[in-house]
């Protein structure tokens, strides 16, 4: 070979290498996401800021462990409805503004009726909250649950304990693509919390990642709190009321049902006139829990219809009732992770009870105590056992991650 033809081979294979190597690095696009549609920049907390509005909201939480600024993002991802049809969800993520290999957290929140209550509309007091769980080195995900937010087209399937599972799960993984995309290191481990309905949510979804593993998920634990876990038993608690405070829960779950199962029994088979024909217009988003209640009554003689109160368990034109309270309830497993389960044993909204009755069952299905503990908050009720279940769970969480 003459020495000039050499070279331009020698060249060409060099440029060749350098070529490949360009386009193997910096030219190539990312592999696009598979859950995660958008994210936007909502705003952003220092690791100072938020030392200071806490401490002086009188929480006792350990401050020093807040060490990052944390930057808020809204969400949307692709999930699923009824019948597994697709539909774009949202909800809050939340990462820590630093490198680093962290664990994640998904915080599921409480009963909402109202548009303006989704975390994705984000007011101030949420938004600190929500960047204190970011600030100790974790990435948290809160959903607005299907329904509210970029959803709000379709009804919230309250109380649905797959819906809201494959919902929580589906943000996870979402969470996981922005912090990728943030350069911040997911470490798999994974911890579930959430309040009153989302007492139930965080369980349900303990139960479905038990059930199915969800691949780069460690579960280390989940903390439950104050929720309606065995469905079945919340009904018969409210069916032996004279009053209940909150109403518009009973009218919520059967609204729900009502969609999710397809019932084609009207209403008037379950509530008196005129709640019967009010309720389904209650539900759009527009009015919060206590509006709705105002549009009910808390006398349960004359909100449901007698002769479900009295025959509800006995009656087959009922079964198909007792057949959702029962699909929706969270006693048919054994957990093998940590449950840390909290509930004021004052609670009338959610009775304590209906935590004792899970816990119970939950043990005699062959669940370790080693594994699953419940802890009565003394003497709180549904509304002053949020803080001292904050104040528990996250130095607990802190120590396990």
């Amino acid at each position: 070979m003459r020495p000039h033809l050499f070279r331009i081979k020698y060249w060409l294979f060099i440029c060749g290498l350098l070529i490949f190597s360009a386009c193997s690095k910096d030219d190539v696009k990312p592999i696009a996401n598979k859950v995660l549609v958008s994210a936007d920049s909502q705003q952003s907390k220092s690791a100072s800021e938020l030392r200071l509005i806490l401490g002086l909201s009188g929480l006792q939480l350990p401050f020093d462990k807040l060490q990052y600024d944390a930057e808020i993002y809204k969400v949307t991802y692709n999930t699923t409805y009824l019948n597994d049809q697709p539909i774009v969800a949202s909800g809050l993520v939340v990462l820590p503004k630093t490198s680093g290999n962290y664990p994640m957290i998904s915080f599921q929140h409480g009963t909402i009726a109202s548009q303006a209550e989704a975390p994705s509309a984000l007011s101030g007091t949420d938004a600190f909250l929500f960047a204190a769980l970011a600030s100790p080195g974790l990435i948290v995900a809160i959903p607005d649950f299907i329904g509210f937010g970029r959803s709000s087209n379709v009804p919230h399937p309250y109380y649905d304990r797959d819906l809201t599972a494959s919902a929580v799960i589906d943000l996870l993984k979402a969470a996981k693509e922005l912090a990728v995309e943030k350069k911040i290191d997911f470490n798999g481990k994974l911890f579930l919390a959430g309040y009153s309905q989302g007492g139930h949510a965080t369980l349900a979804t303990h139960r479905a990642l038990e059930k199915e593993a969800l691949e780069g998920f460690d579960l280390i634990a989940s903390f439950p709190a104050a929720g309606g876990y065995d469905v079945k038993n919340m009904q018969e608690y409210f069916f032996s009321l004279d009053t209940y405070e909150n109403p518009f829960y009973i009218g919520y779950v059967a609204s729900s049902y009502k969609t999710s199962y397809s019932w084609s029994a009207p209403l008037s088979d379950f509530f008196k006139e005129p709640y019967a024909s009010r309720i389904p217009t209650l539900f759009d988003g527009s009015k919060t829990g206590s509006e709705i209640n105002d549009q009910l009554t808390n006398k349960i003689s004359d909100l449901i219809t007698d002769d479900l109160r009295a025959t509800i368990n006995t009656n087959a034109k009922y079964k198909y009732i007792v057949d959702a309270f029962n699909l929706n309830s969270l006693t048919d497993w054994a957990p093998t992770k940590k449950v840390f389960m909290y509930h004021g044993d004052a609670d009338l909204t959610v009775p304590f009870s209906n935590s004792t009755f899970t816990y119970n069952k939950l043990i005699a299905n062959g669940a370790s105590s080693s594994t699953i503990s419940l802890k009565a908050l003394t003497g709180k009720n549904h509304s002053t056992g949020v803080v001292p279940y904050f104040e528990s769970f996250i130095p607990t969480m802190l120590d396990l991650r």
